[in-house]
C-alpha cells in the first residue's frame, strides 16, 4: 500500500503509469498555410473516415497569434471547439495568414454515430510543438489528447 504521512516530517510518495492518450500528427505543404491545413486533415481523420464526411457547412472564424506554434495549436484546438460546440465534423481546411492575423474556414457535416471511429480528440497540446521549413516543404506537428 502507498504511503502518505502528513506531520512535521512530511513523506510523500510520488508514482506514474504509461498513458496512451496521446497521438502525434504532423501537417506537410509547400506553404505555412498548407501544412496546418493538413494537420487539420490528420487531426480530424483520427475521429472519422473524411471521405464519408459531406462538406456542405462552411464554418470561418479568424484569430491572432504572432508564433507560428502557437498559431498550430490555437488553429487546432479552435477546430475542435467550433466542431464541438456546433455538433459536427471538419473535413476540408483553409487557412491563411497576413501578419499576424489568421483567417480559416472549415467545411463539414452535422456529426452522427455513423462517422465515429470511437476516438475523440480532446486538444492540441504543447508536446513536440514544432513548426518549421524542412528544405521546401513547410512541417507542423504536435501531440493532441485522444
Amino acid at each position: 500500500m502507498d504511503e502518505c504521512v502528513w506531520s512535521k516530517n512530511i513523506k510523500m510518495i510520488s508514482h506514474y503509469f504509461e498513458h496512451d492518450a496521446d497521438v502525434g500528427i504532423i501537417g506537410r505543404g509547400s506553404t505555412i498555410e498548407q501544412a496546418f491545413e493538413s494537420a487539420a486533415e490528420a487531426v480530424f481523420a483520427i475521429v472519422t473516415n473524411l471521405e464519408a464526411v459531406q462538406p456542405d457547412i462552411s464554418v470561418a472564424f479568424e484569430f491572432e497569434e504572432e508564433d507560428l506554434e502557437f498559431a498550430l495549436v490555437t488553429w487546432l484546438n479552435l477546430l475542435l471547439g467550433k466542431a464541438r460546440e456546433l455538433g459536427m465534423v471538419f473535413c476540408r481546411f483553409r487557412i491563411h495568414r497576413q501578419g499576424n492575423l489568421w483567417q480559416a474556414e472549415a467545411l463539414g457535416g452535422k456529426w452522427h454515430a455513423d462517422l465515429e471511429h470511437g476516438v475523440e480528440v480532446k486538444g492540441a497540446t504543447l508536446t513536440m510543438l514544432s513548426v518549421k521549413q524542412i528544405g521546401t516543404i513547410w512541417e507542423a506537428r504536435c501531440v493532441v489528447d485522444v
